[in-house]
């Protein structure tokens, strides 16, 4: 047998896995579109979130804190993750892993220290913290 049939026969598993793919896809569109609706109205082009009519535009403004304080918990909730791995093979890692895990948690800390005094974990806006500071005087 050549190098090519050999790969052939080889990968035909995963021909087979395609060929299903396709033919799975196939079917999904073709029963939807001989099975689904196509009555048009007014109240069929509305979003409709969690039994809630939308009361209002999409286009609202949204402050860039809530877009930072969004990727500050993705990036501290990947670490999580990190050191859920860890946890899992603890005993098989030794002092060693220990060691980094501790050197891994200190480098967290003092990244989320540094984004606590540059401010970037406050909310409201200078003026109001300082006329709140006031109030407390």
């Amino acid at each position: 047998m050549n190098d090519t049939a050999s790969v052939m026969a080889h990968n035909w598993g995963l021909a087979v896995f395609l060929l299903g793919v396709f033919a799975l896809i196939g079917f999904m569109l073709g029963v939807s579109s001989l099975l689904g609706s196509r009555a048009w109205g007014r109240s069929k082009n509305e979003p409709f979130e969690s039994g809630m009519l939308p009361t209002g535009g999409a286009r609202l403004r949204f402050s860039a804190k809530f877009y930072l304080v969004a990727m500050l918990f993705v990036i501290f909730d990947v670490e999580a993750l990190f050191l859920f791995a860890w946890s899992v093979s603890v005993r098989e890692s030794g002092w060693a892993g220990f060691i980094e895990a501790t050197i891994f948690i200190a480098i967290l800390l003092a990244g989320l220290v540094y984004l606590w005094r540059i401010g970037a974990l406050d909310w409201a806006p200078e003026a109001r913290q300082k006329r709140q500071a006031k109030l407390k005087q």
